[in-house]
């Protein structure tokens, strides 16, 4: 499995996305705030998501 990397977005538990903030040995660092409905859902604005559960749906271009 390819590990996300700053700035990918990922989906993970149920359709929650976010954008990787910060990349751990075992999991991600995850700004929840780029989902349109983040308010509605009441969420915290970051979590964390181990590796083995997400999947990366858009990889940003590296400059």
């Amino acid at each position: 499995m390819k590990r996300a990397e700053v700035g990918n977005v990922i989906e993970f538990r149920d359709g929650l996305q976010g954008i990787v903030e910060k990349v751990n040995e075992n999991s991600v660092i995850v700004d929840l705030t780029f989902m349109d409905n983040y308010r509605e859902l009441e969420l915290e604005q970051k979590t964390v998501v181990n590796h083995k559960n997400y999947k990366i749906i858009k990889v940003t271009e590296k400059a």
